[in-house]
């Protein structure tokens, strides 16, 4: 059979057995060729918050095909956009009052980092045009998200000679529910940092209190909170990336409202749209937006996507985020949040496993963490022959469910996840 020259993500080609195909999926299952039906735990790298074929938000994609599918948003705009812009506005955390589209996490971010150090030098500062980062973080794959992802056990270490050198302060380790005493060291890291490299930094960027891919770390919100003050106190601006964290996944709608603060800038992507397009929104406050009008057209964000604002991904954004809102999502993922701390957090064999490290539970989003990736290999066929799609990388089982998923449902990922670590033959 000659080999598809389809190349896919993260993927030895080489070695990599053929991709199940799918042809479908309804709810929070996705159907494969063969028939089969897989129940997704891991909602397609988090973002089919909706879960699949979900009517609504298909219908609003088809309407807005019939009137207008594409259109430059440089110097014009349509009514998608503009409600859109308005709607997100309306939601994040107060202040941040404007709001650029562009068509991924990756380019979000990469407009994030770009409208900082441009902030800088229109400010007077050009020296400031580094970022600072945390380590365990990931931003996204693009150069400029490779550059301010973890350096060290980060996937992007072999690009290192291509990257521009940025600064990165320790992960933060105290969990997410520590008190404010047990953050101080977390904080204080955070400080020596700053205080050695603020005259060249720009801003800093992190995921607020669950770093996604670097593991499913869960941080506390009296860090997010310190870290904002330290902004402040070292002309730094706060860039929140909640491309992950955003739309529910942490129990709130934003990640930053557990702390209670706002970000000059916030980024969002995949629950967005519900997954149904690609789309992103980088959103920032008049404090940043208002160092960008001038006379002087130089003085413009120098940055302009092609899909920015594309009218179906604005259509079904908006539709995305009235089914949230009208269906009351945030009850759901308290429920879901329930039944996965129930079934992980208080299942002692599971803690006493000898290759169990740690179990972590924040919103909608589980992890079980392992000493050894060795200890994983095979989970995810496991898990398929019990109809569960898992899909572990690195030392990490977790789920990140749709948030329609049922608790019968979603007690099946969490008996699969656990019964893993029941069997003899790893």
């Amino acid at each position: 059979m000659t080999a598809s020259p389809l190349w896919h993500p993260y993927a030895q080609m080489h070695t990599q057995p053929p991709a199940l195909k799918v042809i479908g999926g309804k709810g929070a299952h996705f159907t494969l060729d063969n028939g089969e039906s897989l129940l997704d735990a891991t909602c397609s790298w988090w973002c089919m918050i909706h879960g699949y074929s979900h009517p609504r938000l298909v219908a609003a994609i088809k309407s807005q095909a019939d009137s207008l599918c594409h259109v430059m948003l440089g110097g014009l705009t349509h009514e998608p956009a503009d409600r859109l812009a308005n709607a997100l506005v309306r939601i994040t955390p107060t202040g941040l009052n404007h709001v650029f589209f562009s068509d991924s996490g990756s380019v979000g971010m990469e407009v994030a980092m770009k409208m900082a150090v441009q902030y800088q030098v229109q400010k007077g500062h050009p020296e400031k045009h580094r970022l600072l980062s945390l380590m365990r973080a990931y931003h996204g794959d693009t150069s400029g998200c490779m550059a301010v992802c973890d350096p060290e056990e980060g996937m992007h270490s072999l690009f290192s000679g291509y990257l521009p050198r940025h600064h990165f302060a320790p992960a933060p380790t105290a969990p997410f529910d520590a008190p404010r005493s047990a953050v101080e060291d977390d904080i204080q890291a955070l400080r020596r940092v700053l205080e050695a490299h603020h005259h060249e930094i720009a801003a800093l960027l992190m995921e607020p209190l669950l770093q996604a891919a670097g593991g499913l770390n869960m941080t506390s919100p009296h860090y997010v909170r310190a870290a904002r003050e330290l902004c402040d106190e070292f002309d730094v601006l706060l860039i929140f990336d909640e491309v992950a964290t955003g739309f529910g996944r942490t129990g709130k709608l934003f990640a930053a409202e557990h702390a209670g603060v706002t970000p000059d800038i916030m980024v969002l992507s995949k629950g967005l749209t519900g997954g149904y397009l690609g789309h992103a929104a980088t959103l920032a406050t008049d404090r940043v937006y208002d160092v960008f009008l001038s006379d002087d057209p130089a003085r413009a964000f120098m940055h302009g996507p092609t899909f920015m604002g594309n009218p179906l991904a604005c259509r079904v954004a908006l539709e995305s985020l009235a089914v949230f809102e009208e269906e009351r999502y945030l009850e759901k993922i308290t429920m879901l949040n329930e039944i996965l701390r129930q079934e992980l957090l208080e299942d002692p064999d599971l803690h006493a496993h000898p290759d169990v490290e740690d179990v972590r539970v924040l919103g909608a989003a589980a992890v079980i963490e392992v000493y050894d990736s060795t200890s994983l290999k095979g989970a995810q066929a496991f898990a398929r022959q019990h109809g569960v799609w898992l899909r572990p990388f690195g030392r990490w089982l977790y789920t990140m469910p749709a948030y329609i998923t049922t608790p019968d449902e979603m007690r099946r990922i969490t008996g699969v996840m656990k019964e893993w670590f029941r069997i003899e033959t790893h």
